[in-house]
């Protein structure tokens, strides 16, 4: 299934119900005066967060949610019925903006985040709301007020602690199924992965962090070329980077060239990215072209300042080392760091 992250909708609250005009008849009662009820509201269009939902595709099929209209009034003061919202449920991350405008609405970034995007219209007042000691016989009630009605548009990132960035094959989606239950595809060509993926991390005494992995960039994804910023969105939500790098390949032009490409395309998207900690590590230790290159790479990034670490996701080296670099890095609203508990290995796909 394609992943979907962006969605254009029109969303129509209900309009108030009608005032009524209307008056007391009774028997020997011959002047009863005025009993119109008023209008009941007008369902509002709600947009609810929910962990259940990872993408926004079912509002790719289904583009128009309309509430209904609020009840009319009724003689003997009778209000009519207040009608019931409709609930949109989306992916918890989603930020609403209008369509028109580019207003920002809301960011529903926790499960259970709610946000009325369209408000209903209250109901018209009856005519028994307009009597008064010099205008007994009131014969007009107010109809009632339209419901909000608009085109938005819902643009969903990512949730994660840490985000997996890197050029396309250089190992994020075997690192992630190796440290989390997550799954995703796995082959030697670019562009494997096509949709993000969150995994969650388990270490420690039942603490946990979210992980996710990033489609591959390559040059010029901040303008659009390979995945482009299509997931480049997606790493603003994260707390830490893991910059995986491969330098096995024969084309292989080092990994300070690639660190540097790969940042270079994230200061390009927005600078802010460029603030988030990092932890830069070479995978695929367990060949010998990465052992063969290893030693030059480690000293460049140590003239550099930045720690160089290693792994291979194929044996499990280096990963333990390389998730409590990570969790050190985790903001301290984050549960304290723990010691990592390797899993099983999982099957080679």
């Amino acid at each position: 299934m394609k992943f979907i992250d962006e969605a254009k909708i029109y969303v129509k609250a209900g309009d108030g119900g009608r005032g009524c005009v209307s008056f007391r008849r009774e028997k020997f009662v011959p002047h009863g005066g005025p009993n119109g009820g008023d209008g009941g509201h007008g369902g509002d269009v709600v947009l609810k967060a929910s962990s259940s939902r990872r993408t926004l595709i079912d509002l790719k099929f289904r583009q128009h949610y309309l509430a209904k209209h609020g009840g009319h009034g009724e003689g003997a003061k009778r209000t009519g019925r207040d009608s019931e919202d409709v609930t949109i449920v989306v992916p918890v991350g989603t930020i609403i903006r209008s369509a028109e405008t580019g207003e920002f609405l809301a960011d529903l970034n926790a499960d259970g985040a709610s946000f009325i995007v369209a408000k209903g219209g209250m109901g018209g007042r009856g005519n028994a709301r307009f009597a008064t000691a010099t205008r007994q016989v009131p014969r007009f009630a107010q109809p009632g007020i339209p419901g909000e009605e608009k085109w938005i548009t819902l643009e969903l990132k990512l949730l994660a602690d840490v985000g997996i960035i890197g050029l396309p094959n250089v190992g994020k989606s075997t690192f992630i199924s190796r440290v989390s239950a997550a799954r995703p595809k796995i082959a030697d060509y670019p562009f494997t992965t096509l949709t993000p993926h969150l995994g969650v991390v388990q270490y420690g005494d039942g603490e946990s962090f979210v992980i996710a992995d990033i489609p591959g960039l390559i040059e010029g994804a901040h303008a659009g070329l390979g995945m482009g910023m299509q997931f480049l969105r997606h790493v603003e939500r994260t707390s830490v980077l893991l910059h995986i790098i491969d330098i096995s390949a024969e084309a292989s032009q080092g990994a300070w060239h690639d660190y540097e490409l790969i940042n270079r395309e994230l200061g390009l998207f927005s600078p802010e990215m460029l603030q988030k900690k990092q932890v830069v590590a070479v995978g695929k230790l367990d060949l010998a072209e990465t052992r063969e290159k290893l030693k030059k790479d480690i000293d460049i990034f140590a003239q550099k300042g930045i720690q160089l670490l290693t792994f291979s996701a194929a044996t499990g080296e280096g990963i333990p080392e390389v998730l409590r670099a990570l969790i050190a890095l985790i903001p301290p609203h984050r549960p304290p760091v723990g010691e990592f508990h390797e899993e099983e290995s999982p099957e080679e796909t």
